[in-house]
């Protein structure tokens, strides 16, 4: 358990919310993880229990002890998974179609989760927990590129990245029929759909969140076209509904949004891959690009595309 002495003895430190004092001296910790620790009793303010919120006066003397990451109750799984880059703060992995991401009602286990505690042996912990930290998600029949986090440092910028659109995500789809133009620009309102509760769905009236994907038109075969996805933002089911609803082409093998029986070609799986993920790193800023192997679903169309590099 590491312990932490401070003493307030800097001219901005007076007046300061404790726990934005104690975030600006360890930014590897989340405000939230330190208003967790100060909660339960794991922080000292002149020697006596204190809350998030006290008030940092000149010459106070400031104790924390930060617990060690405890074991989570997930186990850890022999999943073969590809690692498509590994360090001290970050995992990439090319996700394979069918595998849930995290653990939930319904997926108690065989999940990314399981797998990553197995393959992982320097996780340093998420919120206190010794478990990967998911920043973003793949949906359980897309495949692809994803990266997870090993600690709150790098789980914390890399979250900053993604809501801040410093993230490049490209996708390829295989959609039911073919857009009219070469390439457009969806940009809209996303939220839970009014009637069916499991479903998104473009919004008006200012209701649901701005989504934004850049969409072109690369190869066409059996009258269903293969789209490359730019994503600017990251809703739930982005893709999916901006390919339904936006250009009236669903994402063929959609069983939610496609009505996969009916469409011109039928395929073994959602034909959306998560092809390409560029960001700088989240500790040293490194610029950093990953491309997840086309899968063999995708040839008919991809053999005939001129893929963009």
């Amino acid at each position: 358990m590491p312990d932490f002495q401070f003493t307030a003895d800097q001219p901005q430190d007076a007046g300061e919310r404790l726990d934005r004092f104690l975030h600006a001296r360890l930014p590897e910790h989340s405000r939230a993880r330190l208003q967790d620790l100060i909660k339960s009793d794991h922080c000292r303010l002149n020697a006596k229990p204190t809350k998030s919120g006290a008030i940092v006066r000149p010459g106070d003397l400031i104790t924390l002890a930060v617990p060690d990451a405890t074991a989570v109750e997930i186990v850890a799984q022999d999943i073969p998974i590809e690692i498509l880059y590994q360090d001290s703060d970050i995992l990439v992995i090319n996700k394979p179609a069918g595998l849930v991401v995290h653990p939930a009602a319904g997926n108690p286990d065989g999940t990314l989760v399981n797998a990553l505690l197995h393959h992982c042996d320097d996780l340093s912990g998420i919120g206190g927990e010794t478990r990967p930290g998911i920043v973003h998600r793949l949906d359980k029949d897309t495949s692809g590129c994803i990266v997870v986090a090993k600690h709150d440092r790098s789980h914390r910028r890399l979250t900053e990245a993604f809501s801040d659109r410093r993230i490049a995500k490209t996708y390829l789809a295989v959609v039911n029929g073919v857009p009219p133009k070469h390439e457009g620009r969806q940009q809209n309102f996303i939220g839970r759909h009014p009637v069916d509760r499991k479903r998104m769905a473009i919004l008006y009236d200012g209701a649901g969140k701005e989504a934004i994907t850049e969409w072109k038109r690369l190869a066409i075969h059996k009258d269903c076209a293969l789209i490359q996805c730019r994503l600017l933002t990251g809703r739930t089911h982005q893709i999916r509904v901006h390919m339904k609803d936006g250009l009236a082409c669903p994402i063929l093998g959609d069983p939610i949004y496609g009505h996969p029986s009916k469409q011109k070609v039928q395929t073994p799986r959602l034909m959306l891959h998560a092809w390409k993920l560029a960001f700088n790193h989240p500790l040293t800023e490194r610029p950093l690009a990953f491309e997840a192997t086309i899968p063999p679903e995708f040839h008919p169309w991809t053999q005939s595309a001129n893929l963009p590099n």
